[in-house]
């Protein structure tokens, strides 16, 4: 039976299988679990450097968004992702990762890549940079963005991914007209979990955006905990799990994003 609060939601799937959800900030909800409690971290911080820092062109790299009346236009809220800041973030992924089975796939841009992406080697085992290839080409001042980062990672332990025949560049579509800011395609996050993870594992994306990673987690038979601190992403997932449960269809993601005719890695 699923079970509902104002900040916290519980699905009920499966064989003896759930997917909880909070609104909550990251760092505090990180504090609430566990040691060792997660097998599988995968996520896609909102990073504000690339906004605050990179200088390129007039305005900024994040435009205005469909809710307007909060600051710059924008319903979600960057991370702000001083090294500090990320230290705290990094050591809360490494305690609640178990230390046999942990694995944690963390997003880059280009610009958080260079300023953060280092402090990933001082508490995981770094083991690829995958390439997620958009297709598509995006805005760019200086050369126009076609992929972002992916940094695969281990906590200590020689767990291998499922298969060797993971190719480092993953080339999915990136969502036009989508229904949330900067959503991600649920391929991309399929991949990260069907390479890393079991049936009944335990799934964890402490930016939970625009729930990608929890419906991927569904599609592969994993327990799933997420969280976002904006109440717009708390009640899109709300909208969007219930739906995908009851019906098998993603209402923010209806088409697929992979490339027609290229081999499936993912599932």
């Amino acid at each position: 039976m699923d079970t509902e609060t104002a900040s916290v939601r519980t699905f009920k799937y499966g064989n003896n299988l759930e997917v909880k959800i909070e609104l909550n900030d990251c760092i505090s909800f990180l504090k609430s679990l566990k040691d060792e409690s997660i097998d599988l971290i995968v996520t896609d911080p909102a990073y504000s450097g690339m906004n605050n820092k990179l200088k390129l062109g007039k305005g900024r790299i994040v435009g205005e968004y469909k809710q307007k009346g909060t600051e710059n236009g924008k319903w979600f809220v960057e991370f702000e992702d001083s090294e500090e800041n990320y230290h705290l973030f990094l050591q809360e992924c490494k305690r609640v990762l178990k230390k046999d089975t942990g694995h944690i796939y963390i997003m880059f841009d280009s610009f958080s890549l260079l300023s953060l992406g280092h402090l990933m080697r001082e508490y995981f085992d770094v083991k690829n940079i995958i390439t997620w290839d958009k297709i598509n080409m995006g805005m760019g001042h200086y050369f126009r963005r076609r992929h972002e980062y992916i940094i695969f990672a281990t906590n200590g332990n020689n767990r291998k991914i499922r298969n060797r025949s993971f190719p480092d560049v993953w080339r999915f579509k990136r969502i036009h007209h989508s229904k949330y800011p900067t959503q991600k395609p649920v391929e991309l996050f399929q991949a990260m979990i069907y390479a890393s993870a079991e049936e009944g594992f335990t799934v964890c994306d402490p930016f939970l955006g625009s729930g990608s990673s929890a419906i991927a987690a569904i599609k592969n038979n994993c327990r799933f905990l997420g969280c976002d601190i904006a109440s717009n992403a708390f009640t899109a997932n709300v909208e969007r799990i219930h739906h995908y449960l009851k019906t098998k269809e993603d209402i923010y993601q209806p088409k697929p994003c992979h490339i027609e005719g290229e081999p499936v890695f993912w599932e």
